[in-house]
């Protein structure tokens, strides 16, 4: 698992506010645009001008008139051209927000959410986080265009209302060739105004993962804790395909939607045709999941046969299928077509039992946190 934030010695430091700043190796950038960068550097040499130099090499009695310098250890190894970090120099505390060469760059918008979601891996937190969206406009502004694909999370992203919309504007404007993956609960939508603002963006590749946890509204809603959320959520899927826009559908499994995944999935295919995607997810073992695993955990190989059959129903009426969050010797041989890698790429691990198999490359791997609370009993290499 990658170490994404963290504090770093402090060498020498200039006063000011937390910034965002973009990495870069060269140490002969002209003046003009050192200042707009972080230099990367094995050489105890301190150049001038760069906002701020990041070595594993300083000594102690460094130092620099203009950049705020710290020593970073080989945790931070990852770090690349062109990532994009948040700095405070007075802490030195340091979070990696965009690593250039990952397909797998979210951006958290807010901890705030409406929905409590009993396996939420992000809990909600009530409280004011609104600098994370200005944030998000900044970060947007120094992401090179040729990035493929980057994602906006939460919270709930929608209780932004205007702001979330601004967003996205600026995102095409700033990034119009990239794929924009948007995750909410979908309740906002469920007013018409909203979901054709939201259209009035008109970025060409941007889609939203809203989650539909049970065809039952009492089952989805207390999965959700929230009265009213399946109502509202699927009115909101309803108004966004209305206005044209790209719907998937996500459907985590556990203990409390497994028993009607086949008949989740009939609702979504009869009723929800119309929708671009329909993701069947693991379960990601963080956050409230943690306080609430004994009334979550299913071993995937005890229902490898219900997945396959659910598949099966959305593969009859013609949608777009995957699976996430699993592991190869899991499932059974019919998923091969609809299974996906999907796991963040600095949050995916492989285990023990998994040695000596030859589909690591093929497999999706574990989430971190899997390694230290809960996996599947039923790992084994796959040898031929």
């Amino acid at each position: 698992m990658l170490k994404l934030h963290g504090k770093l010695p402090v060498i020498s430091a200039t006063q000011g506010r937390p910034y965002l700043v973009t990495l870069t190796k060269n140490q002969s950038l002209p003046n003009a645009l050192r200042a707009q960068r972080a230099l990367l550097t094995t050489s105890n040499r301190v150049p001038d001008g760069y906002r701020a130099v990041f070595s594993r090499h300083f000594s102690p009695s460094s130092s620099s008139r203009t950049s705020d310098i710290f020593f970073i250890s080989g945790d931070y190894d990852y770090l690349d051209e062109g990532d994009i970090v948040r700095i405070d120099p007075d802490t030195g505390s340091m979070r990696t927000l965009y690593r250039h060469g990952s397909a797998h760059n979210t951006i958290l918008l807010t901890e705030q959410c409406n929905n409590y979601c009993l396996m939420c891996s992000q809990p909600p937190k009530d409280h004011d986080d609104s600098w994370l969206l200005k944030e998000a406009m900044q970060l947007v502004s120094l992401m090179p265009s040729s990035t493929e694909r980057i994602g906006f999370s939460g919270g709930e992203p929608t209780l932004y209302g205007r702001g979330l919309i601004d967003l996205l504007a600026l995102t095409k404007r700033n990034l119009p060739r990239t794929a924009v993956d948007v995750l909410s609960n979908g309740r906002s939508f469920k007013d018409f105004a909203f979901a054709k603002a939201y259209r009035e963006v008109g970025h060409p590749n941007l889609t939203i993962g809203i989650p539909v946890y049970s065809d039952d509204a009492v089952r989805h809603d207390y999965v959700v804790q929230a009265k009213g959320a399946f109502d509202e959520t699927i009115q909101g899927i309803l108004n966004l395909k209305k206005v044209n826009q790209r719907v998937e559908i996500r459907v985590v499994i556990h203990k409390q939607t497994i028993d009607r995944l086949v008949q989740t999935c009939e609702f979504i295919a009869r009723n929800l045709l119309f929708v671009d995607h329909v993701a069947l997810m693991g379960l990601e073992i963080t956050g409230f999941t943690r306080a609430n695993l004994d009334s979550l955990w299913i071993d995937p190989f005890e229902y490898k046969d219900i997945l396959s059959e659910a598949v099966q129903v959305l593969a009859a009426y013609g949608l777009n299928i995957s699976v996430y969050n699993h592991q190869l010797c899991v499932v059974n041989a019919d998923i091969a077509p609809y299974y996906r890698k999907s796991i963040s790429d600095w949050k995916n691990e492989l285990v023990e039992e998994c040695s000596g198999c030859l589909k690591q490359g093929e497999c999706g791997g574990f989430f971190s946190s899997s390694k230290m609370y809960r996996y599947s009993d039923n790992i084994k290499p796959i040898v031929s």
